[in-house]
């Protein structure tokens, strides 16, 4: 007597889309902070001033120029690592790249510590933004070891959830062009609302990968009832 396996549900079937729309979307968003990094890198080598100008950096600007290439790398090669199909089907590939992410990712937030500590504050910030880069950047080094480690334990699931979590804190820039604007043109300007509208960047990205980390967790048990034994 043969037995039909149940049919995969909604939810199932979405999980196994090539999910292409996601990377799309998060190279769309990190376009904001990389063309903004790589004009800033134009006028640090003696190019036009198509950005007005920051004295911070005069000088000694390798904090600056390490973290624009480290969060270029890390955006635009992370965001296909959410393509579920091309990693299955590219798994040499999703490796190799995930090992450049991991050093990319730290370049991050060590240069976001450096440019927090060892240069002067941005004009118009206060001591919460110092604060919360402080606390993100320390968050997402953290993320990245945790998730190394995790993968070296086999554990894929825990691998896959620090890793969310450190490219939605890697790309907060992108989400806070946005918080940015609308937060300016709702509540005003000013010292602590930009502060908190860069936070809003932050917890917005954050709130997604837990959405994004708890969805993928119910996809897998739905896989798990469904799949005939």
């Amino acid at each position: 007597m043969t037995t039909t396996a149940p049919t995969p549900t909604p939810t199932l079937r979405s999980a196994r889309r090539p999910g292409w729309p996601v990377p799309a979307a998060l190279v769309a968003l990190s376009a904001i902070p990389v063309v903004a990094g790589t004009l800033r890198l134009v006028q640090l080598a003696g190019g036009p001033e198509l950005m007005p100008a920051d004295n911070r950096f005069d000088g000694l600007p390798l904090a600056l120029v390490l973290h624009i290439a480290g969060a270029a790398t890390y955006a635009v090669v992370g965001a296909f690592q959410f393509a579920p199909r091309f990693r299955s089907r590219h798994w040499s590939w999703h490796r190799r790249a995930g090992r450049i992410l991991a050093v990319a990712g730290l370049l991050v937030s060590g240069s976001a510590l450096w440019l927090t500590i060892g240069y002067a504050p941005k004009p118009g910030t206060g001591d919460l933004l110092y604060g919360l880069r402080l606390a993100f950047a320390t968050g997402m080094a953290a993320c990245l070891v945790l998730g190394f480690s995790a993968i070296r334990r086999r554990d894929v699931r825990a691998h896959r959830a620090w890793m969310i979590r450190a490219y939605a804190i890697g790309l907060a820039a992108g989400t806070q062009a946005f918080t940015e604007g609308i937060g300016g043109a709702i509540f005003g300007t000013g010292e602590l609302r930009g502060d908190l509208a860069k936070a809003a960047g932050w917890v917005i990205n954050l709130a997604v990968a837990e959405w994004a980390v708890r969805r993928a967790a119910d996809a897998r048990a739905v896989e798990g009832v469904v799949r005939p034994r």
